[in-house]
């Protein structure tokens, strides 16, 4: 880790679960206002992340001076997760994650997105994503209508 507030990207590990939930808490509730209030506190999400995706994905930070700031998970070639804490959007660090995962999935990579969520759906088309499909919302546990957005090198 940097002290000096310069930016590094680095692999997750699993002292990492804590503040990669309080990330992952804070930038859905800034960015999806639409989706139901969390129904599970830092703890539970804090396991799930260090049980569930630190296990089943390759997950990345975003570090700055000694604070996760944000991170990715990819599983297989799908992203599963890119959630940046609020303060630090539109600064590049999303762009440095995508980078990472696209260089863990050299053969493309696939993600699902909220279609009310057009910040993230922008994002993604700038930097070369395109839709292959939309859904009215049963394949995710919202029932909110999404799409599947993919990039191909």
């Amino acid at each position: 880790m940097t002290d000096d507030g310069t930016l590094q990207i680095r692999d997750a590990v699993e002292a990492d679960a804590s503040a990669i939930a309080r990330v992952h808490m804070d930038s859905r509730a800034a960015a999806m206002p639409y989706l139901p209030p969390q129904r599970r506190g830092h703890v539970e999400v804090a396991r799930w992340v260090r049980e569930v995706v630190l296990r089943e994905c390759r997950v990345w930070v975003a570090v700055r001076g000694a604070e996760v700031v944000g991170y990715a998970a990819l599983d297989g070639d799908v992203l599963d997760h890119l959630y940046l804490r609020p303060d630090v959007r539109r600064q590049g660090v999303g762009t440095l994650l995508l980078d990472e995962v696209r260089r863990g999935s050299p053969g493309g990579v696939s993600l699902h997105v909220f279609q009310q969520n057009t910040g993230a759906r922008a994002f993604y088309e700038r930097h070369g994503f395109v839709v292959v499909d939309t859904n009215d919302g049963e394949r995710n546990m919202e029932k909110l209508p999404d799409m599947t957005l993919r990039w191909v090198p």
